[in-house]
Formats: structure tokens, sequence, C-alpha cells
């Protein structure tokens, strides 16, 4: 009989949240770490395996887990590794799933971060009943999980939807954590909002809250409060990032013909000030045999359920010998 418990883990390049999720798909208990303090892999492993254990011994489910599933940034499906992170401070390849199956002595499956969040969304959110979609989660990086026919893209390595890392700057643009430059990441994440509202300080004469702020230290958050207060500037920058991600989705329609795009992340808590300039580039240049037929919707998920909750389904996918 299956154990009645498996454990989500939403690995971001900042913080890792994790919980422990029921049969039902409720999150019984949930936590987080610290991503980025580690500067080797098996001390993070450790940290995690210590609160885990703390997690629960606090809920009574020890020796109840059926599995571990984990959203990682290019975790790998097929192979259980993680390859070439760019917004992870660990030397690549790294064998996780076999690290944390040893750690823990509970059999771990991976994927790709992004591709835990559309599962969770397809699961328990905007994307229920939907068999065709595409997952953007915009956070530290941007990432994508494509949905087609109601199965999720792996590709033939593992390594599908890498929509991120699609180039939208040829010329003149920003490097990316990748090593490439011009993509879609160093611009629409949220460290890339905090790259433009440099850009636009050092570049312009403009009034604006921001220049209130250390110029090195401001956030992506910054520049919504400022937004939200009326500041041009910070609204411009909104303007500036919602074009570039609405030209990138009409691009993507092309490719797999979704029935929407699901937005999801820190960045997504912006609401209207970012999907508007989104929703009118995309229309301004998607394909016409697309127009009108797509939706854009905000993730109907608590900020960490989606990727923990999807994380999880893979533990339900392991099978007692």
């Amino acid at each position: 009989m299956a154990k009645p418990y498996v454990i989500g883990i939403d690995m971001g390049g900042t913080n890792t949240v994790f919980g422990i999720v029921d049969a039902r798909g409720t999150v019984i208990a949930s936590s987080s770490i610290k991503t980025a303090k580690h500067s080797d892999v098996n001390d993070y492993v450790d940290e995690l395996y210590n609160e885990i254990t703390k997690l629960m011994a606090d809920n009574d489910t020890i020796g109840k887990i059926n599995g571990i599933g984990v959203g990682a940034p290019n975790g790998n499906y097929y192979t259980g590794m993680i390859e070439e992170a760019p917004n992870l401070p660990w030397p690549s390849p790294i064998p996780f799933a076999d690290l944390m199956t040893q750690k823990f002595g509970i059999p771990c499956i991976i994927t790709n971060d992004a591709n835990a969040a559309a599962i969770g969304e397809m699961t328990y959110g905007a994307a229920r009943g939907m068999k065709d979609f595409i997952m953007i989660t915009l956070g530290t990086g941007v990432g994508s999980g494509i949905v087609v026919n109601g199965q999720m893209v792996y590709g033939h390595d593992g390594f599908a939807g890498e929509l991120g890392h699609v180039i939208m700057k040829r010329k003149n643009g920003r490097t990316c954590g990748c090593g490439r430059t011009g993509c879609l990441e160093a611009y629409c994440s949220a460290t890339g909002v905090a790259r433009t509202a440099r850009e636009f300080l050092e570049l312009r004469s403009d009034e604006s809250k921001l220049r209130e702020l250390q110029i090195e230290d401001i956030t992506s958050k910054d520049v919504y409060d400022c937004a939200i207060a009326g500041d041009k500037l910070a609204k411009e920058i909104f303007d500036y990032t919602g074009n570039i991600l609405g030209e990138a989705l009409a691009d993507f329609t092309a490719f797999s013909s979704p029935e929407a795009f699901i937005i999801f992340g820190g960045l997504a808590k912006s609401g209207d000030l970012l999907m508007n300039p989104v929703k009118e580039a995309f229309e301004k240049n998607v394909l016409g045999i697309y127009r009108g037929k797509v939706k854009i919707l905000l993730s109907e998920m608590k900020e960490a359920d989606a990727a923990v909750l999807g994380a999880s389904a893979l533990g339900w996918e392991i099978k007692e010998d």
C-alpha cells in the first residue's frame, strides 16, 4: 500500500520552498530555506534534510512519505541531474535525485521547476481542464513549462521548454546568466526589471522616486512600489518589460497554438502594471490566425503552492517494490 504523503520541493535561485502533501493535494505543512547561501551542494542537501525532517516530525509523517518530487532549474526528468543551471551556484552536472535519495532514504524524482509549476497549475489552478497551455514563471529567472495535448513536453533529452533563453535582442543585448546575450530572462525576470530600472536612471534625467534609492540596490519590488505611487518612470519600466514579454508570447504561440499562457511568480504580483502592456504587445504582434484565441491569465495558485504541488505529484509516480 502506498504511503499517504509525498514531499514537494520547489528550488529557486534565491529560495527553496518545500511542503508535505497528502493524496488530496493539500499542502499540510511547508517551510523554506535560502538556496544561494550554500557554495557546496552537499551543504544545501544537509540543510534541506534537517529542515524537512523537522517538518515531518512536527506533522507525524516520518516513515509515511511515498516519494520526493523536486522542481529545480534545469532539472532533467530523465536523468535526475541538474545541468548548467545559470541561477545556481554549484558546479554542473549535479546528480541531485541520487543525492536526495541517498540522504533521505526515500526515492526522489526531479523535473524543471517551471514544468513542476505547470503540472501544479494543470491539476489545481487556472489551467484545470486545459490540454494545451504554456506556463511562464517570472522569478529570479524566466522559466516555462509547455503542455501539448495534455502532456508535458520534455523533448528527446529532457530539456525542452527553455523559453526564457529565447533571444529577444539580437544586437547589443544584455548578458544573461546562461552566458548568451539578449535572452528574454535578462529583461523580463525580477532581476531584469531591476536592470532596466538602473539603465533608465543612468541614461535619463527624469524625476523619479527611484532616485531616492541606492541605484545598485534597487529591486523589482521597489519599481512596483514606485509605480503604484504614480511614478511615471517606474510605470515606463513595466511598460518596457511587458512589451518585450508580449512580443515573446506572440512568437511562442506560433509553436504550439496554446489555449492560454499562465503567468506565475513574484513579478506576476504586479498585476495590470505588467499584464496590460503584455496583452497589448501580444495582440499587436501575434499572427492573425491566432488573434483573439489565446488567453493570458495570472496563476490562480498561491506563489509557493503551484510548484510545490506540481513537484509533489512526481512523488506519487514512485511505486513500492
